[in-house]
């Protein structure tokens, strides 16, 4: 026999070096970690949500130590106790003799290696135990929904709240048991408990009491899964086109569930009887009882019944569970109370009778003046071109539409902040001073009327009502208010702040005639975390790798960080339980830029509702070009629960109780008490700007175009389902989004803002319905479903659009747009309601040049009704070819309504006539030569932005002012001489 061979040691130099690295190795380590959570810290107590970072952190923490504890300290307490009671002799067989070296190996370590195994296995189980905070939470916090369900008759609270915990609970226990069940049998195997080769007896008496507890308890906490599993049928999918318990599971798994409960009882009790028995053959007996009852009626019974009693009459056998699902389903998603709307029901959708049509237009006084021109996904170019200031500056590629009221009439507007864009600096600008220190923010509102454009030589431009720098324009907004410090371009961290008496550094406005000097301005608001010690600026240098911090001037005893400066990452870490809608929108609110967003509560363990993809169902034709879409999780509960606002200025983060009645929404509020302000807080001016989200309106069309159904065998055959239609605007095949309007519902007094879709018939490309949830603050989130007669082709979204292309006027203009130098450019299809028998699409077609810097222009506007198609320079002019003469009269941009006025580029005086003349002031030869000039600056102007050429139209806009006050001079000399004696 071979004596053991001893294990190797390291040498006093190499154990040296080794503990060195490792100290050296968690000593960055504990330093980043703690660096971060150090930042994070001081974000949290500058937003004051420090209660939001003590109350994650201590749940982490708890659930950490008692995962990690139980985990690392049980499965060591199993290892020690196998060693504990080790056999004092063993048979020297060759098992035993292979096993000793290991033994001889462990033995003088043997505390270290148990303690490794505990710290380890603690350490994972921690970490994973630590991410299900949220879990915690909820069990602690539960909320009652006050509806049952089904079968159960429990509570909603139960299935959502409870039982995830529950699941948590079983799924440690399970790898406790398992893990310490492994640690015991190695144990057992190297100190001669477990003998595989060695003839006689295998086990020893206290390795088989050991083993048949550990095994006892896992077949009893399987009892409990066989237990939780029934709950579990709520989830089910067996049903194939619904979700929850169906027939088979209620009336053939169920009962089998509850049997195996038993089942397994009896056999952990046989394992428990064992210690005392200490014969295997009776708890093996019971496992193979349990295994094969298993498989016999928790899986070939169901089997059986599903395909030989369901299978032949689903529809009848399914029929009331399809029942639960629908009503479910309906209230998981808010979809209880939609309003029905039967719509067009004399109409064929494909004739109209003009005088009929021409009448409902007439009525309308809502609709049709505030349909919208302007697609807010195709405007960032034009906007940059227009209003971009300095390249510094920049608009998102997405815009947003709100709804203002000037003057006593509200109005859609295209709108944006003016933001600081750090990709736009150029080589000399981009230093870490100039980047993070003079750089620091963006400045200005912009708004445009969403159905109106400035007609004439500016070529279907915006007509921007509030625009410039300063901001000036019919929305007031306050210098402050104007400062964009936190957007949704910015990305990088800023240091502002300087000294009492200290030269301002911040670029804030530019200045001069020809706009290249600049005004600067020291950040004064309450944002940003402090960094005047030298602990803080060490801290921020160590989190942000940046020696600056440490180094530059710049960094001042007055100096401050912002930094989580995108809106909905703010949201986010205010309040980590909510998902947050990727569309956040600035609103001008009591003068000042406030981003408002809207906060998810989910959930993906409501009983009976068919489950989701988040980022699927929040996807469509415009999610890659700026709309962030939701987190691909799976849910099959959501409400809009929380309305958020960010200060632009000082990023003051504001959490509101939207949805007063969502039980998810009061449990987080009582886990986190005050973060979350009553509804009665947000000022009325806030809201009326509040809009129904765009991601929450596509998760619930997607819904609706199934579960509009009631009745259960029509919703089994599928003969009523409906489809989202594809954007046919795009070249892809995603889903056309949903569009915010300005219209008049059928059945109500006067418009509304709301969030509208079309919707198909199921793999056809006819209409079906058209879907409208309201953003009005009286009648905010009423959905509105206006359901077409199924016999009559109403053309869908897809068959407007190719009647557009394919039109014999339309088509060669097509050809022209299309060119080396320009693309023509389809704007938003938008479905309207008109009166109570029809929809209207229109469409406004863009033009723009294929060189750098080029931005897209409205050209022409396209109409659809039935079978007419209208193309013409104005809705006005497209209308009268559709319905006849008059019709376009309620159009703003037929040839009655006022003219534009208080253009931003161009002057504010009206142009003259194109005689030089008017009625009361006599032509002169000034006045004609001023006309030249006026007509030549118009048309170099013209020619300058179809180019792109920013220094042509900065110079056709000095001679055309040159050239109007020219003529205001020769006007009035001749004005002047008229009225004068013998003049």
């Amino acid at each position: 026999m071979r004596p053991p061979v001893a294990v190797p040691t390291l040498s006093r130099r190499a154990k040296v070096v080794i503990g060195a690295i490792a100290v050296l190795l968690v000593l960055f380590t504990a330093i980043g970690t703690l660096t971060n959570v150090y930042v994070d810290y001081l974000w949290f107590d500058e937003t004051g949500f420090t209660e939001v970072f003590w109350t994650e952190l201590q749940t982490r923490a708890l659930l950490f130590a008692v995962a990690g504890v139980a985990t690392g300290g049980l499965t060591a307490l199993a290892i020690h106790l196998a060693y504990r009671f080790r056999p004092t002799f063993r048979p020297m067989s060759l098992e035993q003799q292979n096993l000793e070296r290991y033994r001889q190996s462990i033995e003088p370590r043997r505390t270290l290696v148990l303690t490794s195994v505990a710290v380890v296995l603690g350490l994972f189980a921690g970490f994973t135990a630590q991410g299900s905070w949220e879990t915690w939470l909820q069990f602690r916090n539960s909320t009652g929904f006050g509806r049952v369900d089904p079968e159960f008759g429990l509570d909603i609270s139960f299935f959502v709240f409870d039982y995830p915990f529950y699941r948590l609970l079983l799924s440690f226990g399970f790898a406790i048991v398992i893990l310490a069940l492994i640690g015991s049998l190695l144990t057992h195997y190297v100190f001669g408990g477990l003998r595989l080769q060695t003839p006689g007896q295998k086990l020893t008496g206290a390795a088989m009491v050991q083993l048949s507890v550990l095994l006892g308890l896992f077949v009893a906490l399987k009892a409990v899964a066989y237990w939780l599993d029934r709950y579990a049928l709520v989830y089910s999918d067996r049903g194939g086109l619904f979700t929850g318990a169906s027939y088979t599971d209620v009336n053939a798994l169920l009962p089998a569930k509850t049997i195996l409960v038993f089942a397994a009882a009896v056999c952990a009790v046989a394992f428990l009887a064992n210690v005392v028995v200490r014969n295997f053959r009776l708890p093996a007996a019971a496992l193979v009882l349990l295994l094969i009852s298993s498989l016999v009626i928790g899986v070939a019974y169901p089997a059986i019944v599903q395909q030989f009693v369901v299978r032949p009459s689903a529809n009848e056998r399914e029929a009331d569970f399809i029942a639960r699902a629908i009503e479910s389903t309906r209230q998981a998603y808010g979809l209880a109370d939609v309003e029905y709307v039967d719509y067009a029901q004399q109409e064929t959708g494909e004739e109209v009778d003009p005088a009929a049509a021409l009448a409902e237009l007439r009525n309308d006084t809502e609709t049709i003046p505030n349909a919208r021109l302007l697609d807010p996904n195709v405007l960032s170019a034009t906007f940059t071109a227009r209003q971009q200031i300095r390249n510094v500056y920049g608009f998102p590629e997405k815009l947003d539409i709100d709804r203002y009221t000037v003057n006593g009439e509200t109005q859609d507007y295209v709108v944006a902040v003016r933001e600081l864009n750090s990709q736009g600096l150029s080589e000399n600008q981009d230093t870490w001073i100039n980047r993070h220190t003079v750089y620091t923010h963006g400045n200005g509102f912009v708004a445009a009327p969403a159905n109106q454009v400035v007609a004439g030589q500016e070529g279907g431009e915006p007509r921007f009502t509030t625009r410039d720098l300063p901001t000036r324009g019919n929305i007031e907004v306050s210098a402050d208010g104007a400062r964009i410090y936190y957007g949704e371009l910015m990305q990088d961290y800023s240091v502002v702040g300087a000294p009492e008496g200290g030269e301002p550094r911040e670029f804030d406005l530019p200045e001069g005639s020809d706009g290249e000097g600049q005004i600067n301005n020291t950040y004064d608001g309450r944002g940003g975390v402090e960094v005047g010690s030298f602990f803080r600026q060490l801290t921020f240098a160590i989190f942000y790798r940046e020696r600056n911090f440490l180094l530059s001037s710049a960094v001042n005893d007055a100096s401050k960080v912002l930094y989580v400066r995108d809106p909905m990452d703010r949201v986010e870490k205010a309040a980590p339980f909510l998902t947050v809608d990727g569309d956040p929108y600035p609103a001008v609110i009591d003068g000042r830029v406030q981003w408002i967003l809207d906060g998810y509560t989910t959930s993906g363990s409501y009983p009976y509702a068919e489950q989701m993809e988040l980022g699927e169902a929040a996807t469509d034709a415009l999610t890659g070009t700026g709309t962030t879409a939701l987190p691909n999780e799976t849910f099959n509960y959501i409400r809009n629960s929380v309305k958020a606002t960010v200060d632009a200025y000082d990023g003051t983060v504001s959490l509101y109780e939207w949805d007063t009645e969502d039980p998810v929404l009061q449990t987080y509020m009582k886990a986190f008490p005050g973060l979350v302000q009553p509804r009665e807080d947000m000022s009325p001016d806030l809201v009326g700007h509040v809009r129904y989200p765009e991601d929450l309106f596509k998760v619930q069309r997607d819904i609706l175009t199934r579960y509009h159904v009631s009745d259960p065998g029509d919703f089994y055959s599928g003969n009523d389902r409906w489809a989202v239609p594809a954007d046919p605007t795009q070249d892809t095949q995603e889903p056309q989004p949903p569009y915010y309007i300005l219209a008049q519902r059928p059945g109500d007094p006067e418009a509304s803002f709301q969030l509208t879709s079309a919707l198909n018939a199921f793999r056809r490309e006819n209409l079906s319905s058209f879907v409208s949830a309201s953003s009005a603050p009286d009648t905010y989130g009423q959905i509105q479903v206006l359901t077409l007669p199924g016999n009559t082709p109403f053309r869908g979204p897809q068959q407007v659009q190719q009647s557009f292309i394919t039109n014999n006027q339309v088509r060669p203009d097509l050809t022209l747009f299309n060119s080396a130098e320009s693309r023509a450019v389809f704007g938003n299809l938008l479905t309207l309601p008109i009166g109570d028998n029809g929809l209207l699409y229109v469409e406004p077609l863009y033009v723009e040049g294929t060189g750098e810097n080029s931005f897209p222009l409205l050209q022409k506007v396209l109409v659809n009704y039935g079978d007419r198609v209208g193309y013409a320079n104005t809705l006005a002019e497209a209308l009268d070819q559709v319905f006849g003469a008059g019709a376009g009269e309620a159009a703003v941009d037929n040839d009655n309504a006022p003219a534009p006025t208080d253009q931003p580029d161009a002057p504010a005086t009206p142009a003259p006539p194109a005689d030089g003349g008017t009625a009361d002031t006599p032509s002169t030869p000034e006045m004609q030569s001023a006309v030249q000039a006026i007509n030549s600056a118009l048309a170099a102007l013209e020619t300058a932005q179809r180019n792109g050429d920013f220094a042509g139209q900065g110079q056709a806009l000095e001679d055309l002012q040159a050239a109007v006050t020219a003529y205001q001079t020769a006007q009035a000399q001749a004005a002047q001489a008229a009225t004068t004696p013998g003049g």
